[in-house]
């Protein structure tokens, strides 16, 4: 029988946190929150691990093995998923921020977060919903007082919409995530100050400034884990080959740090000296890099202690956390030959001009016709938005009361919108197929 004196609760873990991490890492017992939450003595997680394991949980984090990375996730066991991607991304940002001596709960839980508002078939689908609420898209013009009010999309704003509003495990909506953790899922990407984006609470994200350490980790780690398994994922491809890739000045300086041993190895073996070498000089330039520039910040403001860092920590650069110039010449030379040649080629613009049709179709559908929209959809639009339910008017009303309320209402086209950017791949290729594409076999 283990005794209580033997547990490592969530006390003695923070205890041990504020002893072993740096200076400049962010402490779990600084996390503070959204909505307050009832101390619990007999808790054994401190408040990042808690973050962490609640996006674990989420629904929306499940959806994300659904979801398209670069390849569609159906054609194959191989190609990375969006649920593939973020559990690299984690991965490389513990090791980054272990390096560092920075917050690894922080980082992961970011890490874990960081996409849970994309929407399916990539990028695309970002784009596409982006340009219909804009009122850009042809197909699906929408009022311009609509366009004009609705705002903006961009996943890294909807993954807070996720874990604000959508995920509901508990009697409030959301999971109440910590600040920290919101911020850095947010910055994961290029964010703004004022960007026309529907937040439900702009409260601790610090907009205005650069993301505390862990969270550059995280958006570096993402960059890093894009490049490298898109890579491996368009050599298995063969999008392009393992010749052209070794043309590059990167792949040249892997092969020269592997020795003359890489020329002998087959193929097959240097396509995988190749990626790992890549992964390693990446992180490891980060990391020297990075040491060195926040030794040079601490010692510019005199910091030599956590409360010094408190004080001037915020004054850092975005890309404090990040390559050195000689390698980041070299990093974006692979992005861009990953996007020539792996990602702008015409598979992946077959699949992302059938996304946009997809997408497109599903929401001029639902805008045009919400009575098709599930129950539980209609009953949101009349708690939030005040609208009525159309389940409960006379047919006779349906239509008129669509055109003179429901497309008069900006938050209408935001529900729409929030319903597509969380379906996967998988789901929206079914709706599509259900309302377009009817057949007698198919279940209403």
């Amino acid at each position: 029988m283990v005794s209580s004196g033997s547990i490592r609760g969530r006390g003695v873990l923070e205890a041990d946190e504020i002893r072993r991490l740096a200076p400049v890492a962010t402490r779990s017992v600084e996390a503070t929150r959204r909505r307050p939450e009832e101390d619990d003595p007999s808790e054994l997680r401190p408040a990042f691990q808690r973050d962490r394991d609640r996006i674990l949980h989420a629904r929306a984090f499940r959806r994300l093995k659904h979801k398209t990375q670069v390849f569609v996730p159906h054609v194959g066991d191989h190609p990375r998923t969006r649920l593939t991607h973020t559990l690299e991304v984690g991965q490389l940002a513990r090791t980054i921020a272990r390096a560092l001596g920075l917050n690894e709960d922080l980082a992961e839980a970011a890490a874990m977060g960081h996409d849970l508002g994309h929407t399916a078939f990539g990028h695309t689908g970002e784009t596409t919903l982006d340009e219909i609420l804009r009122g850009a898209n042809p197909e699906v013009p929408l009022p311009a007082p609509v366009a004009a009010a609705v705002g903006r999309f961009k996943h890294n704003y909807q993954s807070l919409r996720v874990v604000d509003l959508f995920e509901r495990r508990y009697a409030a909506p959301g999971i109440n995530l910590s600040d920290q953790v919101r911020e850095a899922i947010l910055k994961h990407t290029s964010w703004k100050v004022d960007y026309a984006f529907p937040l439900p609470d702009r409260d601790g994200l610090l907009l205005d400034r650069p993301c505390h350490l862990e969270g550059q980790a995280v958006a570096v780690a993402d960059e890093i884990a894009q490049q490298t398994h898109d890579l491996e994922d368009g050599l298995r491809a063969g999008s392009v080959t393992l010749a052209e890739v070794e043309r590059l000045a990167v792949a040249r300086r892997i092969a020269d740090e592997a020795g003359a041993s890489y020329a002998g190895e087959r193929p097959w073996d240097r396509q995988n000296t190749l990626v790992r070498g890549l992964i390693r000089l990446f992180v490891r330039d980060v990391v020297e890099t990075s040491a060195a520039r926040i030794e040079r910040f601490c010692a510019r403001h005199g910091i030599s202690d956590h409360e010094g860092w408190l004080a001037h920590g915020r004054e850092v650069s975005q890309t404090t956390v990040w390559f050195s110039a000689a390698v980041e010449e070299l990093f974006s030379e692979l992005k861009t030959f990953i996007y020539g040649r792996i990602i702008n080629q015409a598979s992946v613009s077959r699949q992302d001009w059938r996304a946009r049709r997809v997408m497109t179709a599903l929401f001029a559908a639902y805008w045009r016709e919400p009575a098709i929209l599930p129950d539980y959809l209609l009953r949101r639009a009349a708690e939030e938005l005040d609208l009525p339910f159309l389940r409960e008017l006379p047919l006779a009303r349906v239509a008129a009361t669509v055109a003179d309320r429901y497309h008069a209402h900006p938050g209408f086209a935001r529900l729409v919108v929030d319903h597509l950017a969380g379906m996967s791949d998988r789901f929206a290729l079914e709706e599509y197929r259900t309302l377009q594409l009817p057949s007698p076999e198919q279940e209403l």
